[in-house]
């Protein structure tokens, strides 16, 4: 009866090992369940990588050692299924992830002498933003990836350049730019856009000057600046720059020259700003 048992356990145990799981091994695939395991699972059998691995991401994962973009990937769809996209949207979302990161991708020309950088200057990767001051999404993501590039996992990976590119459809814009031009002049346009964004709900074109003297600028000096032509010239041919560059809407972003088309959240463009640095250092592997 024993041996009976023994048997029984060790075929019990057996059969358990050999379940396949329904997710891979990865950090944010391993947290779903249920349904959602199963959709992850059924999405990573039939996407494939665009980089490292030419098989399907279910069965790249089984390859040791693991690319970093295929984990990035199987993260990214994860994700995805946990905030409930369907198979559709994920699978439409990854192709424009694809687009944005492939390697012979256009390069745009962007004017970036003597524009303010934050993060190392010498970092492998140049991320550009065109942005309108009004813009409520632009309010979220610039201090997002502010903090990423000077303090967070992006620091020293990633330099990051504000281009202005002010919308009609936003009340206050064109106010708010010449504001921006003006604390570039100044040398603050980084405290200076951060505390504009930070009181986005309470802006006000005649707050302008004490915002910028809360930052560390010259009153007078920052309101004479506000309507001189030079920079006022300078803020068109931004906008114009931007229409060149086939911007058509904010925040919109450059990555090593490549139009960014994917999706705009935050940690999705913190985890592709990380994969291209990943592909210029050569360490994807």
């Amino acid at each position: 009866m024993i041996r009976s048992l023994v048997l029984g356990l060790t075929l019990t145990l057996a059969t358990f090992l050999c379940v396949p799981r329904a997710a891979a091994q990865t950090r944010d695939c391993d947290g779903l369940k249920g349904a959602k395991r199963e959709l992850a699972s059924a999405i990573l059998k039939t996407q494939h990588a665009y980089r490292c691995c030419d098989r399907t991401l279910d069965e790249c994962l089984k390859r040791k050692p693991v690319c970093r973009v295929v984990k990035r990937l199987a993260n990214d769809i994860c994700r995805r299924v946990a905030a409930g996209q369907d198979r559709a949207t994920i699978a439409r979302g990854l192709a424009r992830r694809a687009t944005s990161m492939m390697r012979s991708g256009k390069r745009y020309p962007i004017a970036l002498t003597n524009m303010p950088v934050a993060g190392d200057a010498s970092a492998k990767v140049t991320a550009v933003l065109y942005l309108c001051p009004r813009c409520p999404f632009c309010s979220r993501m610039l201090p997002a990836l502010y903090e990423a590039v000077t303090q967070g996992a992006l620091k020293g990976k990633v330099k990051l350049y504000v281009r202005p590119y002010p919308l009609r459809s936003h009340r206050g814009s064109t106010e708010g730019s010449m504001a921006w031009m003006a604390a570039i002049k100044l040398g603050k346009f980084w405290p200076f856009a951060l505390k504009l964004y930070s009181e986005f709900n309470s802006f006000d074109p005649a707050k302008l000057p004490e915002w910028a003297e809360a930052t560390g600028m010259d009153r007078q000096e920052f309101r004479r600046l506000q309507g001189n032509a030079a920079l006022r010239a300078a803020l068109v041919e931004s906008k114009k720059e931007g229409v060149r560059n086939e911007v058509d809407a904010t925040p919109t972003l450059f990555i090593n020259g490549r139009k960014y088309v994917g999706d705009l959240d935050t940690s999705l463009v913190a985890d592709v700003l990380a994969e291209e640095y990943e592909a210029v250092a050569g360490t994807e592997r």
